[in-house]
């Protein structure tokens, strides 16, 4: 018996996978074992994910050493290979010109990178920072050159669903409209949506909260409250600080404004839409 691509699976003498496992072993105990160790190691990929996610997202300076201690663990390595890394001065100054796809660490010797030449090279600053993609210059040509080299990121970053604040007013308010009036047939099906995407859902709205330039800013959609089953609409999106404090749109820092948007847009893409709606 062994565990290939997160099933447990049997095997015959001449070593030829069995469709399923023979009854005589479903409850066996080595099975039970191998099925917890299953379900420890998608726990600990969902575990490692999130937390890169929030590195990027906050796009704070992280130790080397750190990334170089995790990098032998397959599951880190999978969600850190080929993300932008920036290496990070004592001042906290980035040194973007020194970017590069993270290939390789090692506490000694830094970070392997490609740099944005398509040059092998080593970072050996003590701390980098893995910037969203908002944040990132050219990230169209990033994007280019990502694609050239055939790169597949386990964390999401180059390739992001971006949306940067207009200059004008009157085009910020029609971006915080855009997503609104989605309608669904149950308020379950939004909650549901919205907490598999990974936002929390609390007093009728979806929150997604994002911490950026030292301070909390919340961003959130009304998707209704009560019964489950009735049908809801949901609003514009609005951008608050921690304390509750209605943030002008103006004020909202670029990485909450596009991971606002993002989430509005998420649940939008899960309405409700009427045939005439599709013929357009």
């Amino acid at each position: 018996m062994s565990v290939d691509q997160g099933k447990v699976v049997a095997r015959t003498a001449q070593g030829k996978r069995l469709k399923s496992l023979p009854k005589a072993l479903k409850d066996h105990e080595a099975v039970l074992g191998l099925r917890q160790l299953v379900e420890w190691l998608t726990r600990h990929e969902t575990t490692c994910r999130t937390e890169v996610e929030r590195w990027m997202i906050r796009s704070l300076p992280v130790p080397v050493a750190v990334i170089a201690q995790v990098w032998a663990d397959e599951s880190w390595r999978a969600v850190l290979r080929d993300l932008v890394v920036v290496p990070v001065g004592a001042d906290g100054a980035w040194d973007v010109a020194g970017a590069g796809l993270l290939r390789d660490a090692e506490e000694a010797k830094g970070l392997g990178v490609v740099d944005l030449d398509g040059e092998s090279t080593r970072i050996t600053a003590e701390r980098v920072a893995i910037p969203h993609p908002v944040r990132l210059p050219d990230l169209d040509d990033l994007r280019e050159f990502a694609s050239d080299l055939g790169v597949e990121q386990g964390t999401l970053q180059l390739f992001r669903e971006v949306w940067h604040r207009p200059a004008e007013p009157a085009e910020q308010r029609r971006e915080l409209a855009r997503y609104s009036g989605a309608k669904f047939k149950e308020l379950r099906h939004v909650q549901s949506r919205a907490s598999a995407a990974g936002y929390r859902v609390q007093g009728g709205t979806a929150v997604c909260r994002i911490w950026e330039d030292g301070r909390t800013v919340v961003a959130s959609v009304w998707i209704g409250e009560g019964d489950p089953g009735y049908e809801t609409e949901t609003s514009d999106l609005s951008f608050a600080d921690a304390a509750g404090q209605r943030l002008e749109p103006a004020d909202v820092p670029p990485v909450a404004w596009s991971e606002g948007l993002r989430m509005a847009a998420t649940l939008h893409a899960g309405r409700v839409v009427d045939e005439e709606q599709s013929e357009r």
